[in-house]
């Protein structure tokens, strides 16, 4: 192995204690859910990347993140690779984006895009999107594996040495995996997804790695023909309502990062006239849903084999949280026995293979939220503490140790001769 000389250092190592952290005070975009997914805002230098599927509202949203940025911290600098600056403006009048300080180029030249950040000098820079900017000095077309990681390094160094955040569209694969190299997300500090039904107004943008905050936070939006609006208070969306008790829907409170969301589950069972029944999931686990029939049909006694399955959420909420199994379970039971749950009930709990019912995370947060909706009667599990705390007031909090004692509970098991 070759000996590598040392070189002297330009600027010499100082203890972390006399570094000025205010030099990385995180400045908030104007935008209130962003800024609840990237911990408080943007740190200066620091390069975030968007990634979502074409037509989900990336564009929108980034538009009205620099014109507010413009509104309230001075020049802007909007890069797009995919339109026209005339074309960018007329959506910018549409949805009531536009400022004096917000600076539109047209450009597909890396070269060029960093020209006009050394002209313009802006306090933020939009690049939509990185795949369509192409370097001259790297091999390739514009989107490339090659040019896509020369393109974000060069947009990543100009950051770091000027300071200046930098905010770069990606896009998504069939599979919904960003496009280009996986060392893109490496390269980057922030990455965030923004995710959403094109047949449905509301969208989430999630974060999947934050150097500078939690990597587990969400804000919603909701997209409409005069553009993007905050939705602080989502829970109620993920709910519909009913007239009356209906069988198979079940309510549950699941956590988003650190934000607990009301969400419905509902469930559909049908006799099947196929040898293998159909088991068909929407916005949840489809392993998680064949997991909670096992159970249901071995533990609970609630028989399914032969009958065809349709499992979903509302509003397009997808559920990843495990607390919503024992939502799921009563679902099913309900639809199955074609009996609905009381009113205003909610379910909460982690669902075991031996038919136990489990305890999950921040379940005082949980709580806390179904009280705020006006829900009467939570059952979950064991081991809380909280049936006597007065924490919930009007709150009933009933413990089920396993998925048999809340089928039973809540009057979902069939009578015999039925």
């Amino acid at each position: 192995m070759a000996r590598v000389a040392p070189v002297i250092p330009l600027t010499r190592a100082i203890p972390i204690t006399e570094v000025d952290p205010s030099e990385t005070m995180r400045c908030p975009t104007g935008v209130g859910e962003l800024d609840r997914v990237l911990g408080g805002g943007i740190v200066p230098g620091a390069v975030v990347l968007l990634a979502g599927e074409p037509g989900v509202g990336k564009s929108t949203l980034l538009l009205e993140v620099a014109a507010r940025w413009a509104q309230t911290r001075g020049k802007t600098l909007y890069v797009t690779g995919e339109e026209s600056a005339g074309q960018v403006r007329m959506r910018a009048l549409r949805t009531n984006s536009d400022s004096p300080d917000l600076f539109l180029a047209a450009e597909t030249d890396l070269g060029v895009v960093i020209g006009h950040i050394e002209q313009v000098e802006p306090s933020l820079v939009v690049v939509d999107s990185v795949q369509t900017i192409g370097s001259s000095g790297a091999e390739g077309t514009p989107g490339g594996v090659t040019q896509v990681k020369e393109v974000a390094s060069g947009l990543i160094r100009v950051a770091k040495q000027k300071g200046i955040p930098v905010i770069l569209v990606g896009h998504v694969t069939k599979d919904g995996a960003i496009a280009g190299p996986r060392t893109l997300e490496h390269l980057v500090d922030v990455v965030i997804s923004f995710e959403g039904d094109r047949h449905s107004g509301f969208r989430m943008i999630r974060a999947t790695k934050n150097r500078f905050g939690p990597a587990d936070e969400i804000g919603c939006f909701e997209l409409s023909d005069a553009g993007i609006e905050e939705v602080p208070d989502p829970s109620g969306i993920f709910t519909s309502v009913h007239g009356d008790p209906v069988a198979g829907t079940a309510i549950t409170v699941s956590m988003e990062g650190r934000r607990p969301l009301v969400t419905e589950v509902q469930a559909l069972v049908v006799p099947s006239s196929l040898q293998t029944p159909r088991r068909v999931s929407n916005g949840l686990d489809f392993s998680r849903l064949a997991m909670v029939l096992a159970v249901l049909q071995r533990r609970a006694g609630v028989r399914c084999h032969t009958l065809d399955v349709y499992a979903s959420t509302v509003g397009g909420a997808r559920i990843s949280d495990p607390g919503a199994d024992l939502a799921l379970a009563c679902a099913l039971a309900s639809a199955m026995t074609d009996q609905p749950l009381p009113e205003h009930t909610i379910a909460i709990g982690e669902i075991g293979l031996a038919g136990e019912v489990r305890r999950v995370a921040d379940m005082e947060r949980r709580l806390g939220e179904a009280a705020r909706l006006g829900v009467t009667t939570a059952v979950i599990p064991q081991g809380y503490d909280l049936r006597n705390s007065g924490r919930f007031p009007g709150l009933q909090i009933i413990e089920a140790p396993t998925l048999s004692y809340a089928v039973n509970l809540l009057g979902l098991r069939r009578k015999k001769g039925e």
